[in-house]
C-alpha cells in the first residue's frame, strides 16, 4: 500500500485513472502474469491510479479467490508507484468479504459498485455503504449507477461518514449531480471527491467539468494510452482545440461503435487490448465477444486516433 493519503493522491491526478481488463489464459482461467503485464504497461504509460476488478475488469465474473489474485497482481505490478483500488459489490456480506480480500492483497482503496439485483431505498443504501466502509481501513468511493441512485441528502450522509472519500457517477443525470455537489459543498466537510464514471467518460467530461467534477475513469487508456493521455492533458491545459479534435475524430466514433453491441463497454475494450498486442483473452459469459466487423472498425479507429495525435504534434511543432 502507498503511504500518502489516497484522497490527496487522487485529487489532482497526473494522468488518467486506469481501469484494466482482467486477463484470462487459453483455458479461461485468470492469468496473473498477463494481468501484471497489462497493469505495468498502464503505470509506465502514465496512469495516475489503477482500479482493478471493476466494471471493465469483469468484477461480476470473478470468484472471490480470483478477485484476490487479480488485485494482488495489480498491486505487485504497480509497485507503489500509483495507488491501486479494487472493486467490490453484491450484497453487503459479499461486498464486505471482497473488501477484506482486497485489503489483504495490499489495495489502497475500494470502489463500491451497486448491490446485486435489488433496488434499495436511501436508508438501506446508506447503511450498506457505511458497513462496507467500516469493514476495513481502506478508503471507499461509492459508485452510483443502475439500481443505486442516491439523493443529495444521502450523499451528504456518505460524505460525513468516516472512510468514505468520494462519489463516482455512472448515471449521467447532470441536474442530480449539480444538486449533489451543491449539497455536499454546503453541508459536509471539504475534500470530498467526485468522478465521472460513465462509459467512455471522456465523451461527457467537458460537461462534468462544468459542474466541478474533474476526475474521470478511462477505459480507452487500456488500449490507447497515448490518446487518453493527450485528452487528459488537453483538459488540464484548457486546450479545447485538441479536446474537440479527439472528441470529434476518435471518441464520438468510438462511442457510436460501442453502442452497436450489448456489453461492448467491456468486450470492445478487451478486443482493443488484444489489437495492441497483449493477449488478455476473451470476456466471460454472460458477455459475448464483439462481431468481427466491429473489431475491424475498432482497429481502423485506433489508427485514426493516433493519426490525430500526429497531426496535433505537427501543428504545434
Amino acid at each position: 500500500m502507498t503511504s500518502a493519503p489516497l484522497a490527496a493522491r487522487l485529487r489532482v491526478p497526473s494522468g488518467p485513472l486506469f481501469f484494466p481488463v482482467t486477463a484470462y489464459g487459453p483455458g479461461g482461467t485468470v492469468d496473473p502474469d498477463v494481468c501484471r503485464a497489462h497493469v505495468r504497461r498502464g503505470v509506465e504509460a502514465g496512469a495516475a491510479a489503477v482500479f482493478a476488478c471493476c466494471g471493465t475488469g469483469e468484477f461480476h465474473a470473478l470468484t472471490p479467490e480470483e478477485f484476490q489474485v487479480c488485485v494482488r497482481a495489480a498491486v505487485e505490478a504497480a509497485e507503489g508507484r500509483v495507488p491501486v483500488l479494487a472493486g467490490t459489490g453484491y450484497g453487503t456480506a459479499l461486498a464486505v468479504r471482497h473488501a477484506v480480500l482486497a485489503e489483504e492483497a495490499g489495495a489502497d482503496g475500494l470502489l463500491v459498485m451497486p448491490p446485486y439485483l435489488v433496488v434499495p431505498g436511501q436508508e438501506g443504501l446508506l447503511r450498506h455503504y457505511r458497513e462496507v466502509a467500516a469493514a476495513t481501513a481502506l478508503p471507499v468511493i461509492v459508485y452510483q449507477r443502475d439500481n443505486a441512485v442516491l439523493t443529495p441528502r444521502t450523499v451528504v450522509g456518505l460524505a460525513r461518514t468516516d472512510g468514505i472519500i468520494g462519489f463516482k457517477d455512472g448515471l449521467g443525470d447532470l441536474d442530480l449531480m449539480q444538486r449533489i455537489v451543491s449539497a455536499v459543498r454546503t453541508e459536509a466537510p471539504d475534500g470530498f471527491l467526485y468522478f465521472n464514471g460513465l462509459p467512455t467518460a471522456e465523451q461527457t467530461q467537458l460537461a462534468y467539468r462544468g459542474i466541478g467534477v474533474t476526475l474521470y475513469s478511462s477505459a480507452v487508456f487500456c488500449f490507447a494510452p497515448e490518446i487518453a493521455l493527450a485528452f487528459h492533458r488537453a483538459l488540464r491545459d484548457d486546450d479545447l482545440a485538441t479536446a474537440h479534435r479527439l472528441l470529434d475524430g476518435f471518441y464520438r466514433p468510438f462511442v457510436e461503435l460501442r453502442s452497436r453491441g450489448r456489453g461492448y463497454a467491456v468486450s470492445l475494450v478487451k478486443a482493443g487490448v488484444r489489437l495492441r498486442g497483449l493477449d488478455v483473452g476473451e470476456v466471460r459469459s454472460p458477455l459475448t465477444e464483439p462481431a468481427g466487423e466491429h473489431v475491424k472498425q475498432l482497429a481502423l479507429l485506433i489508427e485514426r486516433g493516433y493519426a490525430l495525435l500526429e497531426e496535433t504534434a505537427e501543428e504545434t511543432a
